[in-house]
């Protein structure tokens, strides 16, 4: 809202109420998009699938070819058909995110023309949302380093909530870090912040003030998205559960709600279990698990299952017992944006609980069901999940896992 734009008549309050409304749950849907683009951008780099291209003699640099880039959707599981793959990218194209080479096609077509990502050619348009947005985002991965502890556990009127940052101590850092010159600019940057829906109070009682109360951000940046969120008109805040993205979370000490996503048990049963991720920050104890979960549909979701995907308990001896039904497998996992890709649980042996579908840690091979037996040569079978977990997220990006895996499992 422009400055002044606020004058007018009296009796327009609920009319601006929902106006405003509105406006906030469009620069909702607006951040998903972005964050959900930038994850698949960075994949396709990954892969390769994004790269300079010839045509005709001339070279068009960081690009896809559309056709094969609904083949990778597919193959991913990121898409079920060609007519939802295309659909999907629509959406990343109607929002700015990426167009034709030559912008001669404003539809995603599915035939071999070259598309591209703005942001790969410096042509996204930066309008005071995005750019407030992107500020956001820098903040919020500098907070979530390993290096910073601003970012903690605290308890406001009798209510503890997750990664919270105190505003005095905010408004320190964002000058110590040089994201402002002075602390009167460093409040207005968190007004700003706060205005776009990027940070809040804890409880939505308070408009940003230097003083002791309690802010978090509103969106979790690192949540792996799908790309089936995309065409989930419902905006985020119309979806709350404890898991939502834009949800207030409070600390919970239920394990059952812990970071979830989609993946597939040896029964092929879908459920919902919890996840570790790279990027994650620890918020709940030393387990580095916290709360953010998918929507791939309308339904709501559905808490993660606690119970263990093994059969039975199995001990380490067992499992170094000469002749026992196991077989040995080693592991490299390159993790991506936004993690490995796997859950571990257990103890004395862990072993996998869940694995991500379309993560790096599938595509190496791994499956639930087998034992850890070491991380980076570090034998680990004597040690739970936590100390496993802890070991992975302060490790390095690339991890070699050794697993040991039940013949007839």
């Amino acid at each position: 809202m422009e400055e002044g734009s606020s004058g007018g008549s009296g009796g327009s309050d609920s009319n601006a109420g929902g106006s405003g409304g509105a406006q906030q749950r469009e620069l909702e849907r607006m951040a998903e998009v972005l964050v959900t683009g930038e994850q698949l951008r960075l994949r396709l780099h990954e892969e390769k699938v994004i790269k300079d291209r010839r045509h005709h003699l001339k070279t068009y640099p960081n690009c896809f070819v559309a056709k094969e880039l609904i083949d990778w959707l597919i193959e991913h599981k990121e898409a079920s058909d060609r007519e939802t793959a295309i659909k999907l990218m629509q959406k990343l194209a109607d929002r700015g995110i990426i167009h034709h080479v030559c912008d001669e096609h404003k539809e995603f077509k599915d035939v071999k023309l070259f598309y591209r990502f703005r942001k790969d050619d410096g042509t996204f348009p930066l309008d005071n949302e995005v750019k407030a947005f992107m500020r956001g985002q820098r903040l919020y991965e500098k907070l979530m380093s390993p290096e910073t502890t601003l970012l903690q556990p605290r308890e406001e009127e009798g209510v503890k909530y997750e990664r919270t940052f105190m505003a005095s101590e905010f408004l320190d850092w964002l000058v110590q870090e040089g994201e402002a010159t002075t602390r009167k600019e460093a409040e207005q940057l968190s007004h700003r912040l706060m205005e776009h829906g990027i940070i809040q109070h804890v409880s939505n009682k308070h408009p940003f003030v230097d003083s002791n109360l309690l802010y978090q951000f509103r969106m979790n940046f690192r949540r792996r998205r799908r790309l089936m969120e995309l065409l989930n008109e419902r905006s985020p805040s119309s979806q709350e559960t404890h898991d939502s993205p834009f949800c207030l979370r409070k600390q919970s000490h239920d394990s059952r709600k812990s970071t979830s996503f989609m993946s597939v048990s040896p029964s092929k049963e879908i459920k919902i279990v919890s996840a570790v991720r790279r990027s994650s920050m620890s918020s709940c104890g030393s387990s580095g698990y916290f709360s953010s979960s998918p929507t791939l549909s309308s339904s709501p979701p559905v808490l993660c299952n606690p119970k263990s995907v093994l059969k039975r308990p199995v001990t380490s001896e067992e499992l170094l017992t000469p002749g026992a039904p196991y077989a040995r497998k080693t592991f490299t996992i390159v993790g991506d944006a936004v993690g490995w890709g796997f859950v571990v649980r257990g103890s004395k042996p862990c072993h996998i609980q869940a694995v991500d579908p379309s993560g790096p840690a599938a595509a190496a091979g791994m499956k639930v069901c087998q034992f850890v037996v070491s991380v980076n040569g570090l034998n680990v079978l004597n040690v739970d999940y936590r100390t496993v977990s802890n070991l992975i997220l302060t490790g390095p990006r690339t991890i070699v896992m050794e697993v040991m895996e039940e013949l007839d499992c």
